[in-house]
């Protein structure tokens, strides 16, 4: 007996609270001959309305007023970005900090081995 898994189409990378467009999507939205209007009327599932709207860079709160968004993808990508910018701001913090400690370890090599800092090599 097989059960059937839901499968969830994924959520596109967030940056600066918008979603990461793809330049194909939108090429072809643009060019193709079709736009938003006759897309509405079709008959697609909601998932892929919903990931549609991600793949030509709607905006993280636009995105989430759309009738075919669900709570449970609007909280997830609210999560992503917040955890984003989050992830970032650690990352950041790391790269201050191990630029901190090069800059010491630098001048007590300096001061130990009695060198110049020219004679150091990258």
């Amino acid at each position: 007996m097989s059960e059937e898994i839901e499968k969830k189409l994924p959520i596109q990378p967030i940056v600066d609270n918008r979603f990461v467009e793809n330049k194909i999507v939108s090429y072809l939205l643009d060019k193709g001959g079709i736009d938003m209007n006759k897309l509405a009327i079709m008959d697609f599932p909601n998932d892929d309305r919903s990931q549609f709207a991600q793949l030509i860079g709607y905006s993280v709160s636009g995105w989430s007023t759309l009738s075919y968004v669900s709570d449970e993808e609007y909280n997830t990508a609210t999560t992503i970005s917040y955890e984003n910018a989050e992830l970032e701001a650690r990352n950041q913090a790391l790269r201050d900090t191990l630029d901190e400690l090069r800059t010491s370890i630098k001048s007590a090599a300096l001061t130990l081995f009695k060198i110049h800092e020219d004679d150091l090599t990258s």
